[in-house]
């Protein structure tokens, strides 16, 4: 039997050979992709234009243009409201119901962009994380304003970037107006006797 030094030692060995293993497949995964930072800020300002003129709500065919931040084949993965889409067929759905049931009622609407990140991770692959809001009037004139944080992973196809990837978060309903609502967290309406 080996002593529990030894049992020790080849644990530690086992971990750091794991370790060393890992560092070399990114490496190697990595290898021949290094993006100088002219290049890092040319693909982030490439990618942000695009974005921002499918997204631009004063132009005609905005479906069209929304949609033209995705692939024509091949896996696409959406997800938002509590669903995951998988393929550009039910991707194309969402966007039409979405346009038909909520952008339609939207009047002077106007796409705002609170912050965009855009990492690069390679030649043909980078990662935008934006926040957003739309300020618009509903259809009986009141100001309302919908918006969220979107995450997309893109892919550099044929010269151009597609999104292969997101993850869309709204932001929260406004809270009520009553006074429960009104509360600090952690305190409660006082009972009337």
């Amino acid at each position: 039997m080996l002593p529990a030094m030894s049992i020790a030692s080849r644990s530690e060995r086992f971990s750091v050979t794991m370790l060393a293993g890992a560092v070399m497949l990114a490496a190697a995964c990595v290898s021949g992709t290094s993006v100088s930072a002219t290049e890092r800020q040319a693909i982030a300002d490439s990618i942000s234009r695009q974005v921002k003129a499918a997204y631009d709500l004063s132009k005609p065919n905005v479906e069209q243009r929304l949609l033209s931040l995705y692939p024509t084949s091949g896996r696409v993965v959406s997800a938002a409201a509590g669903q995951v889409l998988t393929s550009r067929d039910s991707l194309t759905m969402g966007i039409k119901a979405f346009w038909d049931n909520v952008g339609v009622n939207m009047r002077e609407p106007k796409w705002i962009w609170d912050q965009m990140v855009i990492d690069v991770l390679a030649p043909n692959a980078a990662v935008m994380t934006a926040r957003y809001h739309i300020p618009h009037l509903t259809p009986r004139n009141q100001p309302h304003t919908l918006g969220g944080a979107w995450t997309a992973v893109f892919e550099k196809r044929d010269g151009r970037w597609y999104i292969i990837q997101e993850h869309l978060s709204d932001l929260p309903s406004m809270p009520q107006t009553d006074s429960a609502m009104a509360m600090p967290p952690g305190m409660k309406m006082p009972v009337k006797p």
